[in-house]
């Protein structure tokens, strides 16, 4: 069985809970990502998470300026964290589970070493579907 550290991406992209979230967005195209993690502040001692989906149905779909919002009013917090060496069964039960579509990734001490993403795994599905040794009947 494969497992999220074969199938995470290894970047994380940080940023304040003070930032605009056009800050946020800038930064998020910029690095064709869809979604950031949020520093800690002293108002809020867990990480956040900020993703499209929170822009589009906490901006858009509510009529609110991104200029005159900031991060730390839309964002996730605190996040649900997936283990490097779960399964992505096991992952991804986790994420339907809790309606998400982008969980950060922790190693053995909780800290924080990469992301997955709902996009990771139609990567890995379609791997897996090529692989005809991968298949039972």
């Amino acid at each position: 069985m494969q497992s999220v550290r074969d199938w995470m991406i290894d970047l994380l992209v940080f940023v304040d809970p003070e930032n605009t979230i056009t800050e946020a967005l800038s930064l998020m195209r910029k690095r064709y990502i869809h979604s950031v993690l949020v520093n800690k502040s002293p108002e809020n001692s867990d990480f956040g998470i900020l993703t499209s989906t929170d822009i589009s149905d906490k901006i858009i779909a509510a009529g609110r300026n991104p200029n005159l919002v900031r991060v730390s009013e839309i964002m996730t917090s605190p996040v649900i964290t997936a283990h490097k060496d779960w399964s992505l069964q096991q992952c991804a039960q986790v994420m339907k589970e809790h309606h998400i579509h982008h969980v950060p990734v922790a190693d053995e001490n909780g800290e924080l070493v990469g992301m997955i993403s709902a996009t990771d795994f139609m990567v890995a599905a379609e791997a897996l579907g090529r692989d005809v040794t991968a298949r039972t009947d």
